[in-house]
């Protein structure tokens, strides 16, 4: 999927802008549709939030999903 210059696709690791209160940055994607599931790969606590707002906060790909 891209949108705003970011491709992204399920199992991805990415970053995001701001730090996991755990201490890491890293979050892996596992669910995609209207809504985005991402799971923290630091404390493994996931959260849901809308593709656009995820677009937003969303920094990078860390590790593309084989």
């Amino acid at each position: 999927m891209k949108m705003n210059n970011k491709e992204f696709a399920l199992n991805d690791i990415v970053e995001m802008k701001k730090q996991h209160p755990c201490g890491t940055n890293a979050w892996k994607i596992i669910r995609m549709g209207a809504d985005i599931r991402i799971k923290c790969e630091g404390c493994g606590h996931s959260i849901m939030m809308p593709r656009n707002e995820f677009a937003k906060k969303m920094k990078k790909v860390i590790e593309k999903a084989i």
